[in-house]
């Protein structure tokens, strides 16, 4: 008698619990992900001018420049201008760049040349999402552009948010570039 209650139950909870692991495989990345905006790029810019925001300029890449864009990158820049904040050897630059699929919006503060602040500031992919955390934006503090267009400081990766690791650390060495060529 009850190896058939047993038996009945088990068919019973077969079921469900095969739809109980599909719902769950199909909600997880719907559950877990942590895209979102973590900072406003208007916020990021005001924070780094006491509220005294310098008036935007914008950076036209010349020959040159494109191609050392393409060499830090490994490809053309998508924008045609580069949008910036100037005043007091200080620069703030929101840039983009992909990480798997989607972009991740990044606010970089540049003073004489180092990296004062790096900030994910908008992320939508679905997974990678670790980059937005200080204790990663932390390691770019002070770093500087080499003359190998490398960074001063070693960028630790993290286990399966390697392409988000590689777009904040391309554009950390973007920014560095750009900020060197508006204040030469």
């Amino acid at each position: 008698m009850l190896d058939m209650v047993a038996r009945t139950c088990r068919a019973l909870l077969k079921p469900l619990c095969i739809c109980s692991g599909l719902i769950a495989l199909v909600l997880s990345p719907l559950l877990f992900a942590k895209s979102g905006v973590y900072e406003t790029p208007d916020s990021f810019v005001a924070r780094h001018f006491a509220g005294a925001i310098p008036e935007s300029s914008f950076l036209y890449p010349d020959k040159a420049l494109v191609s050392k864009i393409k060499s830090v990158l490994g490809h053309r820049y998508r924008r045609f201008r580069i949008r910036y904040w100037l005043k007091d050897e200080r620069s703030v630059w929101i840039l983009e760049e992909i990480g798997k699929e989607k972009p991740i919006t990044t606010g970089f503060a540049v003073q004489r040349n180092t990296l004062k602040e790096v900030k994910v500031l908008i992320f939508r992919e679905s997974r990678g999402w670790e980059v937005r955390y200080d204790s990663f934006a932390n390691q770019f503090l002070d770093a500087r552009l080499t003359k190998d267009m490398k960074l001063s400081r070693r960028i630790d990766n993290i286990t399966g948010a390697t392409l988000s690791v590689r777009a904040v650390t391309k554009l950390a060495r973007l920014a560095l570039l750009l900020h060197n060529k508006v204040t030469a």
